[in-house]
């Protein structure tokens, strides 16, 4: 099949931009809960399905990504200037994650920031680099990581030092939680696919272009501004919740 290179690939940024709209939108539901604005059953199972789905398809293209970053770099930086790149990004995004910690932990009563989508993402990328050259490799470590990252989460256990891998305390809560397990396997799952559908980044399978629609452009435009979007959107909703309830 014919190959179709490109700088960027337009239905990449366009389905993470629309993962991106509806964590958002995930997150005015669960402040307007939060703040006893409007009461919504976290626990149901539709809501569930909802956040563990928009989750997984994010944290997926995450993987599908970094493929794309890494195989683009390599056409023109040496192999330690392509590392020195991951770690730069994998320390931004880790830093912008401890910024939230902070900000939550001073404004929340409860359940502030520990090791949330920001700090999963910054560490994961600073891990991904060493898996990047694999292939059926990331597909099976993904798996099984995703497999005990479940057995894990019906599991509590009396100490916090592993909490960013998964085991989680009897007394732990917080409203943002992206454990390694199971969330770096289905990185892992990204990556496997990434490097099988855009190997050397080229898009080896046909897909009509839809790059040029209006509505597929809003998409892929909140998507390749995801991180800084993501960023700003909980003061912003945050900040709107306080003047409708406070006019």
């Amino acid at each position: 099949m014919k190959k179709d290179k490109s700088d960027r690939f337009w239905e990449i940024d366009a389905l993470r931009g629309i993962a991106v709209l509806f964590m958002i939108l995930f997150h005015a539901l669960f402040d307007l809960n939060y703040f006893n604005i409007y009461k919504i059953n976290l626990q149901s199972d539709a809501f569930l399905i909802y956040a563990y789905t928009n989750a997984s398809i994010f944290v997926f293209l995450v993987g599908i990504s970094l493929t794309l970053s890494y195989s683009k770099a390599s056409d023109s930086l040496t192999k330690k200037q392509i590392q020195l790149k991951f770690i730069k990004r994998g320390f931004k995004t880790l830093a912008l994650g401890l910024i939230i910690t902070l900000a939550t932990l001073i404004y929340l009563e409860r359940g502030f920031v520990i090791f949330g989508i920001l700090h999963f993402v910054g560490i994961s990328i600073l891990l991904a680099y060493h898996f990047l050259k694999f292939q059926i490799q990331n597909l099976a470590l993904g798996i099984l990581f995703v497999f005990f990252g479940i057995i894990l989460r019906t599991m509590t256990f009396d100490f916090n030092w592993l909490l960013w891998l998964g085991f989680t305390p009897s007394s732990f809560y917080t409203i943002d939680y992206f454990p390694l397990l199971p969330w770096f396997g289905v990185v892992l799952i990204g990556i496997f696919l990434g490097n099988k559908l855009y190997p050397n980044h080229n898009r080896i399978f046909k897909i009509k272009d839809l790059s040029n629609n209006k509505i597929i452009q809003f998409f892929t435009f909140t998507g390749q501004h995801s991180l800084i979007i993501y960023f700003i959107h909980q003061p912003i909703i945050i900040s709107i919740i306080f003047l409708l309830t406070n006019t």
